[in-house]
């Protein structure tokens, strides 16, 4: 018979595991704080968010590019954002004919262009694909952002921000990429209203 008293222990194992790490993201605000700037002032000038990342990771890259596309908490018009998972049939293709290696990277390629900001999200940090990929989009001089665990892996030493969540738990690490996107959208969206309502006076002026 299971007993209730180990069952009960994995909900308050993960809850303060949990709060340990969401409470040592502060250590991590510079960074994010340039990230967002960086990601608006790109938007504004015309540029775009490239997203990518395996597995849960994907997802969180979908999730990120569809709050700025779409909303985050407000009414605004939608913002260039990419999630480089999304596109099964061109991922698919791409790791047939290339590699799996290549199949971010070759969407860099053909959607990335100077001035883009490219986000490479991996818990270890040596995702392959998403390594070669943050490269590509350097080399066409995208501003690049690595989000990862504690230890960052290649893609600490690569990009030109690293955002730190710090623990080795993937579980963990995952769900403060989520609280670091939404930190992110809520920033770039309250200056991208704030801009669009610059705009607006000074042509109605």
């Amino acid at each position: 018979m299971l007993s209730s008293l180990n069952l009960e222990s994995v909900f308050s194992e993960a809850i303060t595991g949990h709060l340990a790490v969401i409470h040592q993201l502060d250590s991590q605000r510079p960074h994010l704080e340039e990230v967002a700037m960086r990601m608006t002032q790109a938007l504004l000038d015309g540029h775009k968010i490239l997203w990518c990342g395996n597995g849960g990771s994907a997802s969180d890259a979908q999730h990120l590019a569809a709050e700025f596309v779409g909303r985050y908490r407000r009414d605004r018009p939608g913002l260039a954002s990419i999630s480089l998972t999304a596109n099964t049939a061109a991922v698919i293709g791409i790791a047939n004919d290339y590699g799996f290696p290549e199949v971010f990277a070759r969407q860099v390629e053909a959607l990335c262009t100077p001035g883009n900001v490219f986000v490479g999200i991996s818990t270890s940090g040596n995702s392959r694909n998403v390594c070669v990929a943050l490269t590509r989009a350097q080399d066409m001089g995208a501003f690049t952002v690595a989000i990862t665990g504690e230890h960052g892996g290649r893609l600490s030493g690569t990009a030109d921000v690293w955002v730190r969540i710090p623990s080795r738990d993937t579980a963990r690490i995952q769900e403060a990429y989520m609280l670091c996107g939404h930190m992110l959208c809520d920033w770039i969206e309250l200056a991208a209203c704030i801009s669009n309502a610059v705009e607006a006076q000074r042509n109605a002026g």
